[in-house]
């Protein structure tokens, strides 16, 4: 399968890039620029990130490009452009007006295949303080800004390219043009990396792969796990068997509603009720760590015994996604901000089991396209995520059955309301958070002194970052009034209007 490199020095965009170039159908994937893959027949080319590193800094990333550089398409993006200037006989310096936001291109080599239909004058988005102030000899400026002699050239007689902006961001207008330029002109890929193609070379994959072996996998009800579980089914049919454990964290009614949706899909769906083990294991617990490693580690108990039920099974399958996989092999080495729920790494060692994870190449918009080419329903496939240890996390003290009735309660008021608003869709994720807090209240003729519960609904492309969702206010009033009147315990509503960064979506 041909692809494209894209070697990560560390930039926050760096996921961007890898997205946009698998919006235009070629496939691509993402390494650390000391960690990259020997260079084979199915490279079509490499783009350099950026990076929040200046090529001026001695502890700045440095590569090899001696495998790569006129051997095969190169793209140079900000960090990557001024390391193709710096360390190949320009120089590179910090800028006396620092560009960062909106600027205008001048593109001044318009027969250049890398700016082939894109208009003379183009808005692109800048971030970066060091500039280029000298160029080798035989480097040709394609492109410039106001403030930027250099912000796009081409090295002459090789195919390597480079830009000082940021062609995968909303705010370069033409940037999609400039890299399926570089992509399909320059590479020459064909854009046929689509969800039916991975549909059909993953399942010829894991048929040749699992052979007649047995699967377990653990379905929480969300579409990572429910597209990998499909995807299985349709490879190894009744070899898969497939656990949903309630975990008493659940939604309201959200355990019948999920076995029941995935009894129309035909997979061998074992429920598992252990509602009582795991609220008796968080009694007390206050502290968010220690609630989600005591939520993992009774999760991985009870899946080892119902595993152990089914007879010669050999495999764990999860639905990992690329975001964990490029986070757990970082520019920096593993980040802290996994959170422990998603370890469950512990699962195949005590199980002593081979782990697959048929949806590891694919970004979370990419899972949802391949479940559509699967035939699964889009009620499924447009639910919101929900955080691994559930409404464990949303109960911002400890746990117990009676704060989880009133968080169920009031998540149920929230979502269904913004399904009958049609907003649902308009929303990445939204929950209730239960918070530490009691208020004085006024309810008839009595004084109350009871709960407040925070709304959140945010808006996002992946989760890695989010902007909170401008929700009307007679929406906001409707709800906050059904869920004081409707819900025992609750006598204040508020809405968190804060983004991610600096907060992040879920409180705990």
């Amino acid at each position: 399968m041909e692809k494209i490199l894209i070697l990560d020095f560390g930039s926050q965009y760096t996921q961007l890039i890898g997205r946009r170039v698998r919006e235009l159908n070629v496939f691509c994937e993402i390494h650390p620029f000391n960690h990259f893959p020997p260079i084979d027949d199915s490279v079509k080319g490499v783009i350099l990130s950026g990076s929040p590193y200046s090529v001026r800094d001695e502890k700045g990333p440095r590569i090899d490009l001696s495998g790569i550089r006129g051997k095969m398409p190169l793209l140079g993006v900000c960090y990557g452009a001024q390391y193709l200037a710096h360390f190949f006989g320009g120089e590179v310096a910090a800028s006396d007006s620092r560009e960062y936001g909106r600027a205008h291109l001048k593109v001044k080599e318009q027969n250049s295949l890398l700016f082939k239909q894109i208009s003379k004058n183009s808005q692109v988005w800048m971030s970066h303080g060091d500039t280029i102030v000298h160029m080798p000899a035989n480097y040709t400026v394609l492109a410039s800004t106001e403030d930027v002699e250099y912000a796009a050239f081409k090295i002459e007689e090789e195919p390597t390219y480079a830009i000082q902006f940021h062609p995968e961001v909303y705010h370069t207008t033409e940037g999609t043009q400039l890299l399926r330029n570089f992509l399909v002109d320059i590479c020459g890929c064909s854009q046929n990396w689509t969800p039916d193609s991975f549909v059909e070379a993953t399942v010829a994959q894991l048929r040749q792969k699992l052979g007649n072996d047995k699967v377990v996998l653990g379905l929480s009800g969300g579409v990572d796990s429910s597209v990998a579980g499909v995807l299985l089914h349709k490879a190894i049919g009744s070899n898969l068997t497939c656990i949903f454990v309630d975990n008493g964290l659940l939604r309201k009614n959200e355990f019948s509603e999920v076995l029941e949706s995935y009894k129309g899909m035909g997979l061998n769906v074992i429920g598992v009720d252990a509602r009582e083990k795991f609220w008796n294991d968080l009694q007390g617990i206050k502290d968010p760590e220690k609630k989600r490693k005591t939520i993992g580690r009774n999760f991985i108990e009870v899946f080892d015994v119902e595993a152990h039920k089914i007879q010669d099974v050999k495999w764990l399958a999860q639905g990992t996604i690329y975001p964990d996989v490029i986070e757990s092999v970082s520019v920096n080495g593993p980040s802290a901000t996994i959170k422990s729920h998603h370890n469950v790494g512990g699962l195949p060692l005590k199980m002593k089991l081979k782990v697959v994870e048929p949806l590891n190449l694919l970004f979370k918009d990419e899972v949802r396209r391949v479940g559509r080419a699967l035939g699964i329903k889009d009620e499924l496939l447009g639910r919101h995520p929900f955080p691994g240890p559930g409404l464990g996390i949303r109960i911002l003290s400890d746990v117990t059955p009676e704060k989880v009735r009133i968080l169920q309660e009031a998540d149920a008021i929230f979502t269904q309301g913004l399904r009958e608003w049609g907003l649902y869709d308009k929303v990445w994720q939204a929950g209730v958070m239960l918070l530490p807090v009691q208020s004085v209240g006024v309810m008839g003729d009595e004084r109350t002194y009871e709960n407040v519960v925070a709304l959140r609904a945010v808006a996002s492309t992946d989760g890695m970052t989010a902007d909170w969702v401008h929700l009307p206010y007679e929406f906001l009033a409707k709800v906050s009034n059904d869920i004081i009147n409707k819900v025992r315990g609750i006598n204040r509503v508020v809405y968190d209007i804060s983004s991610k960064p600096p907060a992040t979506i879920e409180w705990e």
